[in-house]
């Protein structure tokens, strides 16, 4: 069966299964391939890959040694890994079971099966899940609960109290390795801190607020598994709350609140220095994915005396059809 892969020069092979792995982006099931000078790396989200590898479909073996799901059900199922979860969106209950079965049966490193049991939701951004099988080893942790491992940062988080999406990170690799040491950054939405640790690793200070208690329990935790705790500071709470009291400190502004970033811009300009980058994330149209963006960001800045430099348009992925999600880079200066 054909599967995506990522192809590369066989040179470039270790260094890419590397940064692969590190994103969680290495399909385990599935064996890498040497074709003719190149090396095939089986990836379990092409989507995810971006834009600095090429992706293409070829026919890969099954690991010999390992026992996977399709083996034991007769067909290949759908499922996302997240650390020790997989994650199903089934609609029937029993076919939803059986695959459950099936997963923890395997030989994949698994400890809970989950199925979505809503869209996300509400303010704090969190969705209704409905455990379908677990290894009756680890009952001292939640079963939602597990360890995403993200080009060499560890997060610990809970599925059922936080959002998080997996499919978002080499976006935010690209984004956090243009931080430089001395920045003074704000993370608006920060969630359990896959923006905000990345950033304070490279020497940022960084200021991430979010209204979830949960996400902001687990930044802070995350934060100390990954040595830099004294370089965030977790604020619970709205983030236009707290504009106020931090006007004109940050260099640079994290808006990863992409069906509702524009109804924070004031607290955003109130936020920004007198030179400072924003990352704007919206979800648009595909006929016109940036402009409404652009539109909102300059409306906003224009009163508090901003000149804007739009410097990237950049479409992170396809979130619906005819709809894209979409980052905006862009320079505010007075």
């Amino acid at each position: 069966m054909e599967r995506p892969c990522v192809r590369v020069p066989r040179e470039a092979g270790e260094e890419t299964r590397r940064a692969l792995a590190a994103a969680d982006l290495v399909d385990e099931d599935h064996e890498i391939v040497v074709d003719d000078g190149s090396l095939y790396l089986p990836v379990t989200d092409p989507e995810a890959v971006g834009d600095d590898y090429e992706v293409v479909y070829r026919d890969v073996p099954v690991h010999d040694r390992q026992r996977t799901p399709a083996e034991l059900l007769g067909f290949d199922p759908s499922y996302e890994r997240l650390g020790d979860v997989a994650i199903l969106d089934e609609d029937d209950p029993t076919r939803a079971a059986r695959i459950a079965e099936a997963i923890l049966d395997s030989d994949l490193p698994v400890r809970a099966v989950i199925d979505r049991a809503s869209k996300v939701k509400g303010d704090l951004r969190v969705r209704d899940w409905t455990v379908l099988a677990t290894d009756d080893a680890d009952r001292d942790r939640p079963p939602t609960e597990t360890v995403h491992r993200e080009y060499g940062f560890e997060y610990l988080l809970d599925l059922a109290e936080v959002y998080f999406s997996p499919r978002l990170a080499t976006d935010r690799h690209r984004v956090t390795e243009g931080v430089e040491a001395g920045e003074r950054v704000v993370d608006m939405f920060a969630g359990v801190g896959p923006f905000a640790i990345p950033m304070a690793a490279r020497g940022a200070a960084v200021l991430a607020v979010d209204l979830n208690p949960a996400a902001v329990e687990y930044l802070r935790e995350n934060a100390r598994r990954n040595g830099v705790a004294d370089s965030v500071t977790a604020v619970e709470g709205d983030v236009r709350d707290v504009a106020a009291d931090h006007a004109g400190w940050a260099d640079r502004i994290v808006m990863n609140l992409p069906h509702s970033a524009d109804d924070f811009l004031d607290a955003a300009v109130t936020l920004a220095g007198d030179d400072c980058l924003l990352h704007y994330y919206d979800i648009q149209h595909e006929d016109d994915p940036f402009g409404p963006g652009e539109r909102a960001i300059r409306a906003a800045a224009a009163p508090a005396g901003y000149e804007v430099a739009v410097l990237t348009r950049h479409v992170v992925r396809s979130y619906a059809p005819h709809e894209l999600n979409v980052r905006l880079d862009v320079r505010l200066s007075r």
